[in-house]
């Protein structure tokens, strides 16, 4: 089986996520989203809305899976025994640091980093955007998936 895991924050799940999830299903038998747990890091979201963000989102393509995780990102692949690592790249400055992140994680296991351009016109969104534009009342629909706008 050719599973993957694609792990982040997800605070929010953008439409960058999105696209890069519904372009990475095709590309393997089961993807894993992986929401990591960071007890140092402050979260607008709780887990849980951004666990039900995902599965409502994806609730109708059986070869996505929802989990989350704590510790090293290598280490839970092996865990779940996935192959590769999923990532999406917005521009140059996230390809170079993606790339050390992969070829760390090549240093450490055998798990394969496979990298998918953003659609051109996402590029531009991220999760932290999405935060600032939530906590200034602005209007983030064209952001973020519509289970994201129905939590707000």
């Amino acid at each position: 089986m050719r599973r993957a895991l694609f792990p982040g924050s997800f605070d929010p799940l953008t439409l960058g996520h999105y696209d890069i999830i519904k372009r990475g299903v095709t590309l393997f038998d089961e993807l894993v989203i992986a929401i990591g747990i960071n007890a140092d890091k402050q979260y607008m979201f709780s887990l849980e809305d951004r666990i039900n963000f995902i599965e409502e989102a994806f609730k109708d393509e059986p070869k996505i899976k929802v989990t989350t995780y704590k510790g090293m990102t290598v280490d839970f692949c092996k865990k779940i025994d996935a192959n590769f690592i999923l990532r999406g790249l917005r521009n140059p400055a996230d390809f170079e640091f993606e790339k050390a992140i992969a070829h760390t994680n090549r240093k450490l296991s055998e798990i394969e980093t496979v990298f998918l351009l953003t659609s051109s016109g996402k590029s531009y969104i991220s999760s932290s955007i999405v935060r600032d534009v939530i906590r200034n009342g602005g209007d983030y629909t064209g952001l973020v998936p519509d289970t994201v706008v129905a939590k707000q």
